[in-house]
């Protein structure tokens, strides 16, 4: 699996939605990468990052 390099701009976004609060997933989303892309890139980045909470059935 190939994996995209991450742009100085993809970098920054990152940093300004985990500032904003916004979850793991929402940044997914926003940035069209995986869930585990974006953790690790956020660890790398010293970024924390809230997942969006389960309902419990």
């Amino acid at each position: 699996m190939a994996r995209n390099p991450w742009s100085f701009k993809e970098d920054r976004r990152l940093m300004e939605l985990a500032k904003s609060s916004a979850s793991l997933e929402e940044a997914a989303k926003q940035l069209g990468r995986s869930p585990d892309a974006i953790k690790r890139m956020a660890l790398r980045l010293g970024l924390s990052l809230k997942t969006k909470a389960r309902k419990k059935a």
